[in-house]
């Protein structure tokens, strides 16, 4: 079995976390034999720390996907898909902490190539945040940058739409299957990224949006990325979630600052505090590209 097909199954087994499948495929990075002999079930579950109840689960998916390829056929349903051993596979989310193994994507793959930045804000956004990206977006996007972004409502939203419309390029990482909408808004949205544009996700078909799949997708998104920009941010949001794993990854933050009495301009204006970047012109995110 050549290892991306043993890495994908690994991806699709349950009972098994990020930091696990993280584990496994270090192993087998320090054990270049192991391509040749694969480890058993018990080497697997001692590598990637498997505990308790998730012993049986992870134990019972692994005997049927290393059995059933049908099932495997069945769970990709026909999408591309990057592996983390494929030459194509970006090699910035590869060196960032738990990095996905498999992206399931429609669209244009060599997106991925590109320079990427990374624009994430609130859900509930103001219109201060559509006016900041209608000034800041175009100055990227005529230096050919893609912007990365996660397609939820508000600021992710506004985001690929502005892009779109400046006639840019984006990429959205997204928390469910390539098939499920959500939010339910963006069908058309969705749809069009995915044709046009690059559409990504670690989840295969099917899977819904649970709540802990949205912190795993932002840290797709801040692996990617070279450089992040944060529009609006209440304390404590997904948004600065997003900005310190970029922090942990050694990528650029930006932050657009706010009025200190708007309650969605605590975190930007807290990260300026803390050091990220002000953005007030276009120029403040090019600086960031250039070598």
């Amino acid at each position: 079995m050549l290892l991306r097909d043993f890495l994908l199954r690994i991806h699709l087994c349950q009972g098994i976390g990020i930091v696990g499948k993280t584990k496994i495929y270090q192993w087998l990075n320090q054990h270049p034999t192991a391509n040749v002999t694969l480890p058993s079930l018990e080497e697997l579950i001692q590598i990637a720390n498997v505990r308790g109840k998730n012993v049986t689960l992870f134990s019972s998916t692994y005997i049927q996907l290393m059995n059933d390829d049908r099932l495997v056929a069945k769970l990709v349903a026909g999408e591309k898909w990057l592996c983390i051993c494929d030459e194509d596979y970006p090699l910035q989310l590869k060196e960032a902490y738990t990095p996905p193994l498999i992206l399931f994507y429609r669209g244009n793959i060599k997106l991925l190539k590109t320079r990427l930045l990374g624009i994430v804000g609130a859900r509930n956004a103001t219109h201060y945040s559509m006016d900041v990206l209608r000034k800041l977006i175009p100055g990227p996007i005529s230096t050919q940058m893609t912007v990365v972004s996660g397609l939820a409502m508000g600021v992710d939203t506004w985001s690929h739409q502005c892009v779109i419309a400046n006639q840019g390029r984006t990429i959205a990482v997204i928390g469910t299957g390539l098939d499920v909408v959500y939010p339910r808004m963006n069908s058309v949205l969705q749809a069009q990224i995915g044709r046009e544009h690059l559409l990504v996700t670690e989840y295969p078909n099917g899977t819904p949006g649970y709540r802990n799949h949205f912190p795993e997708r932002n840290r797709i998104i801040a692996g990617l990325i070279e450089t992040i920009l944060v529009t609006e941010a209440k304390h404590h949001s997904g948004s600065l979630i997003t900005a310190n794993l970029a922090l942990q990854n050694n990528r650029n933050v930006l932050a657009v600052p706010g009025q200190i009495t708007s309650e969605l301009s605590v975190g930007t204006n807290e990260l300026i505090a803390a050091g990220a970047k002000p953005v007030l012109h276009q120029n403040d995110i090019l600086s960031e590209y250039i070598s």
